[in-house]
């Protein structure tokens, strides 16, 4: 899955993004329309699949993943 943060400039689209990923971006007091995309990537532990697994002994067993990026803000519209 992936999930795009969008939002105008310094409203905490990285801030969340930090939260979300654990991750340190660097956040900034000016608007940084042109810089690039942050992106992060999660691992979503789910004990239910790791018990299927146990029960049924699968060749592989793959966990979701959730990758985060956190879009630079958007410009506001005179």
């Amino acid at each position: 899955m992936i999930i795009g943060i969008v939002g105008l400039p310094n409203c905490g689209k990285t801030t969340l993004f930090n939260a979300l990923t654990g991750a340190e971006a660097e956040t900034a007091s000016y608007a940084q329309t042109g810089a690039e995309p942050n992106i992060g990537m999660v691992k979503v532990p789910d004990s239910r699949m790791d018990r299927l697994s146990e029960v049924y002994q699968p060749k592989k067993t793959t966990h979701a993943v959730v990758e985060y990026i956190d879009l630079p803000g958007l410009p506001r519209k005179s």
